[in-house]
This record gives structure tokens, C-alpha cells and sequence, in this order.
């Protein structure tokens, strides 16, 4: 599962994020006028990378990209009833398309992940042989936490710089701070605002009792406004000298697998959408998500202004 994240690979598909941002921002520069940023080019833009990922073809990336809005409240706590009949839906559909996406892979794999991690289980190697129920659960994982996730930190971002443009004058004027201002984001304002776990076993943890079996639920958002770690924690500060040291992205054994290429997602897809669009102006107050778990915007209507002309990698 790793191998798709190596400094290598995540080079390889930057390049793919911002030739997809470009492709996108180029149907904004035809059709000027207030876009929801968020349906047009946040959630856009992780579905291509998913479905590289995936091995997907280009025919059925709107199919996924349904799968992946109809799943994403899985990850969310408590859900209504209602909402988790329409999130199974979603999810037996995801599996039903897979399991003819995976046979297609099997008999012409690519250089996928999928096809990779297809030949890995089909080895015959014991110590990393797959079964099918974990290709699919894999897959699973890729699509709604590489999708949801990625669709927030964009949708904040560009929403936080909307609102400070100061900053946008900043990065103007010094690029080189889109990689800590990605961090800085992460930090104030993160896609995954708390994490749970269950108790395997009876533990205390900061003088409280908890038994095993009971739900524990984490607010990383909280740690990542720490007065002890970040002074003026409220602050949006792109030039944050330790904004790196958030947990938007987890810590430890359960630090997220993906995190350099979200990391890259966000620098490609706001540094080339402002780019673009350098006089983009927020057009009304937007809309968040109902989550919990989650923190982004559903809506994100702006006024795109003039777009400047693109040179593709």
C-alpha cells in the first residue's frame, strides 16, 4: 500500500494534479461569471487523482466521483438514519462496480496501485498475499478518505485566503510560503476535525477510567489550537514558524498514509487556482457540510474576475 506514496510516486502525480488544475480552471476562463468552487474544481480535483490511483478509466471517473459523495459520510459520527440508508447505497454500489473494475485489472493491468496490489495477492507470497475482501477495502479507503479529505482542505483553503487577502498579497509576492501556508491551513481549520477509537482494553488516560469496549473520541482540531504550541493559536499566520506541527494528518501509528500527497493537492490546487485568478472575490456566504467528524464547505459560490493564461507543466 505504501508504494503509492513514496516521494517518487507523489512527484510523479503532482505533476497529474496540476495538469488537471489547469484543465479545469481552463473551462472557468471560458464560461467567466460566480462558480461554486467547490462542485467545479474542489471535488473536481481528487476524484483524477483517486482514479489514477484506482486505475479508473476516464469513462466511469463520474461514476466514482457519485460513489465518492454518496460514501463520505462514513467517515462522519452519528449520522441520521436516512443518511446512512443513502451511504450504504452508495458504498454496495462502489463495491458492485469493483469487483468488474477488478477483474478488468486482472486480465490488462496498468501501473495502477490496484494492478499492483492485484499482483501482489495473486504472488503466492504468504507474508503479503491479499485477499479480495482487503483489495476492496483498500480500494474503499482510497476513495473516501483520499476524496472528502482533499475536497476540504481546498474548499477551507480558499476560503481562509478569500478572507485574508493580505496573505494572497504575501504569496504574491513570496511563493515559496505555499508549502507552510498548506500547513498553516491544515492547522486552523482542519478536514478532519476529531478522530475515535474503541478500548481493547481497561486503561486510564489523564486520571480518567475507561473500559474496555468504550467509544474515545480525539478532537485533533483542539490539539492543533494549543496555546502551549502555537502562540496566538487562533490566528492564521502563513509564515507560522512550527505550523507543521499539527495533527490534522494524525500522529504516530495511525499517521495518515497519504499525507505527502494531500500535501501536494493543496499546495498544486490553491497556488494554481490563485494563480488563475488573481482578483477571485468571495459571492455570498457559502454553505458548511452537516458533519462532525468532517469540516468543510458544501457551497463556495466567488466571482472568478479575469483569467490569467496557463502554461502546462
Amino acid at each position: 500500500m505504501s508504494a503509492v506514496f513514496t516521494s517518487r510516486a507523489v512527484s510523479a502525480l503532482r505533476d497529474l494534479v496540476e495538469q488537471t488544475a489547469i484543465n479545469l480552471l481552463d473551462r472557468f476562463a471560458e464560461q467567466p461569471g460566480i462558480v461554486d468552487v467547490v462542485g467545479r474544481y474542489c471535488s473536481q480535483l481528487p476524484i483524477v487523482v483517486i482514479s489514477e490511483i484506482l486505475g479508473v478509466p476516464e469513462h466511469d471517473r463520474p461514476r466514482v466521483l457519485e460513489f465518492g459523495e454518496l460514501a463520505a459520510p462514513s467517515l462522519d459520527i452519528g449520522i441520521p438514519w436516512r443518511q446512512y440508508l443513502r451511504v450504504q447505497q452508495g458504498i454496495r454500489g462502489f463495491d458492485c462496480w469493483l469487483e468488474g473494475h477488478l477483474q478488468q485489472l486482472r486480465h490488462a493491468p496498468g501501473d495502477d496501485l490496484m494492478s499492483q496490489l492485484i499482483q501482489i495477492a495473486e504472488s503466492g507470497d504468504n507474508e503479503t498475499q491479499l485477499d479480495e475482501t482487503e483489495l476492496r477495502a483498500i480500494a474503499g479507503l482510497v476513495l473516501v478518505a483520499g476524496f472528502e479529505t482533499t475536497v476540504n482542505l481546498l474548499g477551507n483553503g480558499i476560503r481562509m485566503l478569500l478572507d485574508t487577502p493580505e496573505h494572497l498579497a504575501t504569496l504574491r509576492q513570496h511563493p515559496e510560503l505555499w508549502p507552510n501556508t498548506v500547513e498553516e491551513i491544515l492547522r486552523l481549520d482542519s478536514p478532519v476535525q476529531l478522530t475515535a477509537r474503541v478500548a481493547c482494553r481497561d486503561v486510564e488516560v489523564a486520571g480518567v477510567r475507561i473500559k474496555r469496549g468504550e467509544v474515545v473520541v480525539i478532537y485533533l482540531a483542539a490539539a492543533n489550537r494549543d496555546p502551549a504550541v502555537f502562540p496566538d493559536p487562533h490566528r492564521f499566520d502563513i509564515e507560522r514558524p512550527n505550523a507543521g506541527r499539527h495533527l490534522a494528518f494524525s500522529t504516530g501509528r495511525h499517521f495518515c498514509l497519504g499525507a505527502a500527497l494531500a500535501r501536494a493537492e493543496g499546495e498544486v490546487g490553491l497556488r494554481t487556482f490563485f494563480d488563475r485568478f488573481p482578483d477571485v472575490r468571495a459571492a455570498g456566504a457559502g454553505s458548511r457540510r452537516d458533519t462532525r467528524v468532517l469540516r468543510g464547505w458544501s457551497t463556495l459560490p466567488v466571482t472568478l474576475g479575469p483569467a490569467r493564461s496557463m502554461v502546462s507543466p
